[in-house]
């Protein structure tokens, strides 16, 4: 085989950083404008009705939003310096924020008057999270699914009474909201309620894809049409409304800043942060990157930028939208330059009064009817979240039910809050943020304060061992429990169980890396030929998944290939791609004799992988040595990571995130 075969390809641009013709990227944006406008109108105009703002301010609140939303995204997605991921993700105003933004603008007088306190706890959460981003993942210890599921839950239960609020207010007496409901209206409103809730079910039913992504928007539309229909005068503030129209900062006023306030809105961002830690590792899966903590802070940066400007444009706190990640995955079409095109349409659509008015004239029990579908579904990923948690441990069990208890207590008897000083009402008023804070607070002492259980390190059959456990373990039971994180030899883990006691995870990880280098040459050599070519095994993968094959327990190098190159869209490599790493397969072993070992989860894409691969075909023998060795340690550290429960937070939060769009 000549050199010049040898030679490495030309580096292609990754998918997500190319941009689509002009027609097809206006077309694609316009698709995730339209996945995401139903969720992104709905918490303004959820929050104006509980409020009772005017509908010429809930008009504005609308144009904010959606003006905001544009920003938020294309600072998301496109990015600058070291804010925004760079990936396609949609920002949209997150319905963790909805409760205690009503109850924070309702304990400061409601009405525009309540949004000033609103918008300044906003404006200081924002910051926080901004300036906080590079050390979440230090935090990530302290929001466990355990809190941040009873927090899921709270919110989607509390909200499911906004819903309900919506359904019922045709049928109230505004100047007596106790007086008893219209009976011929109350019909009237769950005719409108019920009807909209069941064309969405229907269309989840019935259709997939982009059509089931929108069902909750062709509810809207279509309980609309009827309402319209009917002879309901909904539109009537259509025509008043301006053609054209800008949001101003502060166009209600100045903030006001309450110290209960900006703690419900940061711990609001605190769990935002844990889902878009999610949405960034589900993205990064969808599209074929590797993320890494730099995007996750980069991702947190834009969070927080985008929230500050959320409180001085009127709108509210912001993170990734979900479904968006999901018609990624559905669509395959990766640019993120599609994503600046949405946010390109949405700054459109928000300087547009008169759209925003036709959102605005949507019935109210068509509203809570779509609200009950899309809030009900955040307790619904609250469950799944809690279900990640060992609920058989008291101890979860107890910061579930207290949490849940008291958020629930002042949810049902909100007068319980009547008895306490004015800073602390804003505390109590709210089921979400006492809820929270008791999830937090307790999470902290039961697991965080004083002295503490081993901590549950390694999976060992069908029981967890502590680090306790691996200290008193003899060596059979030791290499029987961390004998698969090396290929081919268990001299490394013999080596590392001589090392004990360790007493925390840190140690054995660092025992079982300085395992390896204390190996004869001999011994590292062999161990480093115990691996398979890492070319082999993607072409492998590809091969697996061109054949539909399953991801079960590992039980073959097959599915080695496939847990281990997961990320690397492998279903989307092409044949240029295929024969690029076959050629460098082919060069590294001719040149050094042995496999190309390398740790796949520590790179970005298969573009990085080829790039990496060539430059070691060149490396000395020594360098390529001493290369191998440490491809072999990051393989078993990254095995580390899998295997013990406490050591990789975001990768938990990835999972929980990824299980939610598959």
């Amino acid at each position: 085989m000549s050199q010049a075969s040898l030679a490495p390809a030309p580096r292609t641009v990754h998918p997500v950083d190319q941009v689509p013709p002009a027609p097809k990227l206006a077309v694609l944006g316009l698709q995730h404008v339209l996945a995401f406008y139903a969720g992104a109108v709905i918490v303004p105009l959820v929050i104006a009705q509980a409020l009772k703002l005017s509908p010429q301010d809930t008009v504005h609140l609308i144009n904010a939003d959606l003006f905001t939303c544009g920003i938020a995204s294309i600072i998301q997605a496109a990015g600058f310096g070291k804010v925004g991921v760079r990936l396609p993700l949609v920002q949209g105003v997150t319905f963790t924020a909805v409760s205690p933004i009503i109850a924070i603008g309702l304990a400061s007088g409601g009405g525009t008057q309540g949004l000033a306190e609103v918008y300044g706890a906003i404006i200081v959460a924002g910051l926080v999270t901004f300036f906080a981003a590079p050390y979440f993942s230090r935090l990530l210890r302290f929001f466990p699914p355990v809190v941040t599921g009873s927090v899921l839950t709270i919110m989607g239960t509390t909200l499911l009474g906004v819903a309900a609020g919506d359904v019922v207010r045709n049928a109230q007496d505004p100047a007596n909201p106790a007086a008893p409901l219209d009976h011929a209206a109350l019909t009237e409103s769950l005719l409108y309620a019920f009807g909209t809730l069941a064309l969405i079910i229907v269309i989840q039913r019935v259709f997939s894809g982009f059509l089931a992504t929108v069902s909750v928007l062709i509810g809207l539309v279509a309980g609309t049409a009827v309402a319209w229909a009917l002879g309901e005068p909904i539109f009537a503030g259509v025509a008043s409304a301006a053609p054209v129209g800008v949001t101003t900062p502060f166009f209600f006023g100045w903030p006001a800043f309450s110290l209960t306030a900006c703690i419900s809105m940061i711990v609001v961002m605190a769990i935002t942060a844990v889902e878009t830690t999610g949405d960034v590792f589900a993205t990064g899966e969808v599209v074929g990157k590797r993320i890494r903590p730099t995007h996750v802070a980069a991702a947190l940066r834009a969070d927080g930028l985008s929230t500050t400007l959320g409180g001085v444009l009127n709108s509210f706190p912001y993170t990734c939208f979900a479904q968006n990640v999901g018609l990624v995955r559905l669509t395959r079409v990766k640019s993120r330059w599609v994503v600046v095109m949405a946010g390109v349409i949405m700054i459109v659509l928000g300087l547009l009064p008169k759209a925003a008015a036709v959102v605005a004239a949507i019935p109210a029990p068509v509203l809570g009817g779509a609200s009950i579908a899309m809030f009900a579904n955040v307790a619904v990923v609250g469950i799944q979240t809690l279900a990640k948690a060992d609920l058989h441990d008291n101890r979860n069990a107890v910061i579930v039910s207290t949490a849940l208890g008291l958020a629930m207590l002042v949810t049902l008897q909100p007068h319980v809050a009547d008895v306490l000083p004015s800073w602390a009402q804003i505390l109590f008023a709210s089921g979400v943020t006492l809820g929270s804070i008791t999830a937090i607070l307790l999470n902290l002492l039961f697991f965080h304060v004083g002295p503490q259980r081993g901590a549950e390190v390694a999976r060992s059959g069908d029981r967890t061992v502590t680090i306790d456990d691996v200290d008193a373990m003899g060596r059979d039971e030791f290499v029987a429990t961390f004998g698969s994180l090396y290929t081919g030899a268990t001299w490394p883990v013999e080596r590392a169980w001589e090392a004990r006691p360790f007493g925390s995870t840190t140690a054995l990880r660092a025992a079982l890396q300085e395992a390896v280098l204390s190996g004869t040459r001999e011994e590292q050599d062999a161990l480093v030929r115990s691996y398979r070519d890492v070319g082999e095994l993607v072409l492998a993968a590809v091969d697996a998944e061109d054949a539909g094959a399953p991801r079960g327990p590992i039980a073959s190098d097959t599915e080695v290939a496939l847990l281990d190159t997961s990320s690397l869209a492998l279903d989307r490599i092409d044949d240029v791609q295929r024969d690029e790493i076959h050629r460098l397969s082919t060069a590294y072993q001719d040149t050094h004799g042995r496999p190309l070992v390398m740790c796949v989860t520590n790179l970005a894409d298969l573009d990085q992988l080829v790039e990496q691969g060539w430059r070691r075909v060149e490396s000395s023998p020594a360098r390529e040595h001493r290369a191998s060795l440490g491809q072999v340690s990051a393989i078993a550290d990254a095995r580390f990571d899998a295997l013990v429960a406490d050591a990789s937070p975001i990768r938990s939060a990835w999972s929980r995130k990824f299980e939610q769009l598959t």
